[in-house]
């Protein structure tokens, strides 16, 4: 049985880039994937990427290689009331406050990173099993002979074979229907969230297009679905409102929306990183962003470390330095998606107080702002 330093369990953009942030450590690293190599290149989802994601992305000498929408404000409103904020990239010395790109994009310029370190992937390979010892774990894969690490850092949002009894879930009783529109005129690099009592509705710039996270209850997705373009376009108009005009809309996806998370990221000789360690609902653009900062302090922790990679200590230590963060995100979207998502009077009227605070008061308008560009810990 070969054995490695690390394996690394999901070759999506998690999984590699923690690959290449090890890339120099001088561990015996493989990453293992079910799908075919390359899969992931074909993602369609779009991604929005905080300021401080892209600064770990250029650590990395990846950001040249990833087309990108720079976000220069943030336009939040809420529907059904007054109050609203808008945050500015120059108020904080910065190009943009995030930015938006194709998943698909972001894998590619990480597959060729990984192939040109000569970082290898196993492909094809379904893990079944995860039994770790006191000095390694042993990775069972359904085709092909098992794998043995020091560390399995699991990097798939689900596993088979992993103890997932200790995960936290809520549903929200809500689906997101994505799709790009072209709008009427250009969007001049803002993006929209804007809070509806069906859930948030975001439009984000995407090239010359938009991008549309359109959050809704259950039946009304599916009614959402069955409409023609033009129907569904006027149905989005009425709901955005009138601060930018589409003009056409390409295809629709869905998929459901839960928040999903291990209150301790770690296992004996396990990580758990990305969608397998929290999964967020997309309000605000948290999920990858708060993933990039958990591999990033994993792959630190590691290089500073040396010698066992998957020692007590290390994994600790990873838990310790991350907890703030990941509890501050955790509760900060899902505390968004609570606050917002009714129509209950009271609740509307704090809600439009609350905004016309962020727009009156900047210390608290920076705080939010950094949040979105930093994460709870507010790092560059």
């Amino acid at each position: 049985m070969k054995r490695h330093d690390l394996a690394i369990i999901g070759a999506g953009p998690v999984g590699m880039t923690l690959a290449l942030a090890l890339k120099d450590a001088g561990l015996d690293l493989v990453l293992v994937d079910a799908r075919p190599r390359g899969a992931a290149r074909h993602d369609p989802r779009i991604l929005a990427l905080s300021h401080g994601t892209r600064l770990t992305l250029e650590r990395l000498g990846i950001w040249s290689q990833l087309p990108a929408t720079p976000i220069e404000s943030i336009h939040v409103s809420h529907q059904g009331g007054l109050g609203r904020t808008v945050l500015q990239a120059s108020e904080y010395g910065q190009p943009a406050l995030g930015y938006v790109a194709g998943a698909g994009d972001l894998a590619a310029a990480l597959d060729d990173a990984l192939a040109a370190a000569g970082i290898p992937i196993v492909d094809k390979a379904t893990v079944t099993g995860l039994a770790a010892g006191t000095d390694d774990v042993i990775i069972s894969l359904a085709d092909a002979p098992p794998l043995s690490a020091r560390l399995a850092a699991c990097a798939e949002g689900s596993i088979q074979g992993a103890d997932d009894s200790a995960l936290v879930e809520r549903d929200y009783d809500q689906h997101a229907v994505i799709s790009v529109v072209t709008p009427a005129e250009g969007h001049g690099n803002r993006a929209w969230e804007r809070f509806t009592p069906q859930g948030p509705l975001a439009v984000l710039p995407c090239g010359n297009d938009c991008a549309i996270v359109h959050t809704a209850a259950p039946a009304e997705a599916d009614a959402l679905m069955a409409l023609d373009d033009d129907a569904y376009l006027a149905r989005l108009q009425a709901h955005f409102g009138t601060r930018l005009r589409f003009a056409s809309v390409g295809p629709r996806a869905r998929y459901p929306l839960l928040l999903r998370y291990r209150p301790d990221p770690t296992g004996q000789r396990t990580v758990w990183l990305g969608n397998a360690a929290q999964t967020l609902h997309p309000v605000a653009g948290q999920g990858y962003n708060l993933a990039l900062r958990d591999v990033w302090a994993c792959a630190q922790i590691l290089l500073r470390a040396g010698g066992d990679p998957g020692a007590a200590g290390n994994l600790a230590a990873y838990a310790r330095e991350r907890r703030l963060d990941r509890q501050g995100t955790i509760r900060f979207t899902d505390g968004l998606v609570r606050l917002f998502s009714t129509a209950a009077a009271p609740l509307r009227h704090a809600r439009g107080a609350g905004l016309f605070a962020l727009d009156l008061l900047p210390p608290a308008r920076h705080f939010v702002a950094k949040r979105m560009m930093f994460g709870a810990r507010a790092w560059p």
